[in-house]
């Protein structure tokens, strides 16, 4: 199997998976994201003869239009650009799993400070602002007065970028100090974690302890119906506890698994090969279908 690698940075994600596709003599092909371009008629050089191409780029942006080039070369891509494109935006993540029928936070949206602050005062204090594009928990706050929501809201309406005029507002779900990840490739989890902090913010990135987490059937059919909801492929789902229930708040495209693997004793980045395997099989042989 000849396996590309699309990059910006090789963590170290990045590195249990290279060695895992080199120890088993896949060839790999490392592709700097920074260092190549796109053509819009012709394959570049490098995309040649590749069986699959795993996304791995840090920005979205280049994640986004990476995908859809892959595509339409046809060449396989994990993830399709469908699902990095739902993924990405947390409005269109929020709004397929409501499609789909999945718990998840009461989610509003605004474009003024105005109807922002309407928003907030519906949900009551303490509500969640997030930025609509954005991980590792940066750029999210907790709001818990009129006061701290009136400066929030200036702020990022005085920012540049026009996704900070877009206030993507929640509720502040109530958790025992923790929520789950799960790594999960077409819906079956792989294996799932918890993360606990004193913070509301639980991020492992936020320096969250993490802990393996045994996933029971109602969590499973969650994680399937989640990851059918935004296209498949090889996701982060994360959950919250909510009494005898879950909450999913939110399903990642490029998702980190460095801090599962060391809670675990799966080897997650060699059930990760597993898949691409079989999704390199199935492509051969004209069961994958590839959007162009």
């Amino acid at each position: 199997m000849k396996v590309g690698i699309l990059y910006s940075r090789i963590r170290k994600d990045e590195k249990l998976l290279l060695n895992e596709l080199r120890e088993r003599d896949h060839e790999v092909e490392k592709i700097d994201v920074r260092k190549h371009g796109f053509d819009i008629g012709e394959v570049p050089e490098e995309f040649v003869d590749l069986d699959v191409v795993v996304d791995r780029c840090l920005a979205t942006s280049r994640s986004l239009y990476a995908t859809q080039f892959l595509e339409a070369y046809g060449i396989p891509v994990v993830n399709s650009h469908e699902t990095a494109e739902i993924c990405a935006d947390k409005v269109k993540n929020s709004l397929a799993l409501e499609r789909a029928g999945v718990p998840t936070p009461a989610t509003k949206v605004a474009f003024t400070k105005e109807t922002a602050m309407d928003a907030i005062e519906e949900f009551g204090y303490p509500c969640v602002l997030k930025p609509v594009v954005g991980s590792w928990g940066r750029l999210m706050a907790k709001i818990d007065s009129p006061d701290a929501a009136e400066a929030i809201l200036e702020h990022k309406a005085t920012l540049g970028h026009y996704e900070h005029k877009v206030f993507y507002i929640q509720e502040f779900v109530e958790k025992p100090g923790r929520d789950i990840r799960v790594v999960a490739t077409d819906g079956e989890p792989i294996a799932a974690m918890v993360r606990s902090s004193d913070h509301w913010i639980t991020n492992a990135a936020k320096g969250a302890e993490t802990d393996v987490f045994e996933l029971d059937d109602r969590a499973r059919e969650l994680v399937e119906t989640a990851s059918d909801a935004v296209g498949g492929g090889l996701l982060g789902i994360d959950l919250m506890e909510t009494g005898d229930d879950y909450t999913v708040h939110e399903v990642n495209h490029t998702v980190e698994f460095k801090a599962l693997d060391s809670a675990v004793e799966t080897d997650v980045a060699a059930t990760v090969v597993d898949w691409l395997e079989k999704k390199a099989t199935a492509a051969a042989d004209g069961e994958l279908e590839v959007t162009t």
